[in-house]
Order: structure tokens, then C-alpha cells, then sequence
């Protein structure tokens, strides 16, 4: 390995990236074999580091990978610098988002019932937006499309991965029992 720290390569090439990037991924960059285990104690050595430190940024594990992310609490400075408002979605394509996220792979009719209206223009945005795809066809006739999240749906919402969503037991804790469109 070369005369830098093992930190110091893993933050360049996580500084570089346009994506997250998982150890798989990281460990290709090197001549030699690198242990997942090594690279994780690394990359959990900088998210430390850098919360410690109080930068502007943080380390996090985010889409199956590791990304350099804004602190949250700077949004409002970046917005006003970049002259934007935050993207929003609105709350029928949020609502059709979270059913799609939870149930996945799921068919446009059960986000319907679920929802209780036309959900087609709201999947249309959100297939547009790149937070959700078509994840196959379901074998039964007319083969109806299923849909799922994208990679850039957990980027967005800053989490690492699928398993970060709300489990049933904690979406009842949130006082959601009673709505049985969701159960």
C-alpha cells in the first residue's frame, strides 16, 4: 500500500465520488486485498472523526454505501446561496411514495385502495423524479406492473437502506393502528 493511511485513501476516494460508494466498491481501488472488516474499521474511524470535529459535513452510510453529506442544519444557508427553495414533493405524492417504499414491490392498484384515489399522476412524478421504478410485472392477467424505490430514493431521503423505514410495530407506536387502510 502506498505511504498514505488507509483513512486518508478512503476519504479521497469518498471526496471523488459522485455516489455513494460501499466497501465492495472502495476495496477495488486497491492493488492489494483489503479486508471488509479492515475498510469498515476505517470508514468508522472518519464518520467519528468528522462528527467530532463539527465540520460542515458528516460521513454517512447512505444507499448501500458511504457519502460526505451537508450537515442538515446548513440547508437554509446552501438554499440561499444556490437562490433555491427545497424540492418538495406534495403531500399525495409523498403519501404514494411511502406506500410504495413500505409494501414494495407493490401494484399500482393496491397503492389505490390504500390511498383511496387515482394514484397514476403521482406514480408518473415519481417515476419521472427518479425515486421509484418499475420492478417487474406481477403473474396474473394483463401482467400489471409492480413498482419499487430507487437507489436515488434512499439518497435522497438520506437513509442507508431499505431496513431504516419504520417496521409495522413502530409505524402502531406512531399511533397509526387505527387507520386499516395502512394494516
Amino acid at each position: 500500500m502506498s505511504t498514505l493511511s488507509l483513512t486518508t485513501i478512503i476519504e479521497g476516494l469518498l471526496f471523488v465520488a459522485d455516489e455513494p460508494l460501499s466497501l465492495a466498491k472502495l476495496a477495488q481501488a486497491f492493488d492489494e486485498e483489503v479486508s471488509p472488516e479492515r475498510l469498515a474499521r476505517a470508514v468508522d474511524e472518519l464518520i467519528n472523526e468528522y462528527e467530532e470535529l463539527g465540520r460542515a459535513f458528516v460521513l454517512r452510510p447512505v444507499a448501500g454505501g458511504f457519502q460526505f453529506r451537508t450537515r442538515p442544519e446548513l440547508s437554509p444557508y446552501a438554499l440561499r446561496l444556490k437562490n433555491k427553495s427545497p424540492a418538495r414533493l406534495s403531500q399525495a405524492a409523498l403519501e404514494t411514495l411511502a406506500i410504495i417504499a413500505w409494501y414494495q414491490p407493490v401494484l399500482k392498484a393496491r397503492v389505490e385502495k390504500i390511498r383511496g384515489v387515482d394514484a397514476g399522476g403521482q406514480i408518473k412524478k415519481l417515476l419521472e423524479k427518479d425515486l421509484i421504478r418499475v420492478a417487474g410485472r406481477k403473474d396474473l392477467p394483463g401482467r400489471p406492473l409492480l413498482y419499487g424505490t430507487t437507489r436515488k430514493f434512499l439518497e435522497t431521503f438520506d437513509l442507508p437502506s431499505l431496513e431504516a423505514l419504520p417496521s409495522m410495530e413502530e409505524m402502531k407506536t406512531l399511533g397509526l393502528e387505527n387507520d386499516s387502510r395502512l394494516f
